[in-house]
């Protein structure tokens, strides 16, 4: 790789890190704040969760189809899949934060193992939720920006934990739904 390359991937570096900051203190912060218990008349989003419960799965196989894609050598449909994947994975972000600023968190109501199950895949799934976004952002760079050889290496690695993060989203949302109110 020579010199220009690594200079138009380190023009992307400070947004990476900021992205990679603001989105989970965005999430944190929005998480918490509840719009009906501060007085706004909002109605519950409780038709939500399903959403982007889907949203996260359809994610996981537009993931799989980027794979295929790439191994038979169509970086036309891999590169418009992942730019799909990147906007479904900003829908869901939306769709969540949404329904946790206008309704009450639901509580596992599962007893026994399933139990430590159910909050060991959502403990993993959260921390790796985060972790995700700057490897997926360093990804999208080294891809846009040409460095082929780069961006196959950080795809190994982002590919399957990415995956694991939309296949556990499906995983907690069938898990806790029986619980809903």
């Amino acid at each position: 790789m020579n010199s220009i390359d690594v200079e138009k991937e380190k023009k992307y570096n400070k947004w990476i890190i900021a992205l990679s900051v603001i989105i989970p203190i965005a999430v944190a912060a929005l998480f918490g704040v509840n719009l009906r218990s501060l007085g706004f008349d909002v109605e519950p989003l409780t038709f939500l969760p399903p959403i982007y419960a889907a949203t996260n799965g359809l994610t996981a196989v537009i993931l799989i189809l980027a794979v295929v894609a790439i191994r038979n050598k169509n970086r036309k449909r891999h590169e418009g899949l992942m730019k799909f994947a990147i906007a479904l994975s900003v829908l869901f972000l939306v769709l969540y934060v949404a329904y946790h600023m206008t309704s009450d968190s639901t509580k596992f109501g599962g007893e026994g193992v399933i139990k430590y199950v159910y909050y060991f895949i959502l403990f993993t799934h959260i921390v790796l939720s985060v972790i995700i976004i700057p490897f997926v952002l360093i990804t999208y760079v080294r891809a846009i920006t040409n460095n082929i050889e780069r961006h196959k290496k950080i795809a190994k690695i982002t590919f399957p934990l990415w995956l694991y993060v939309a296949v556990t989203g499906v995983v907690v949302y069938v898990m806790i739904s029986p619980y809903y109110a």
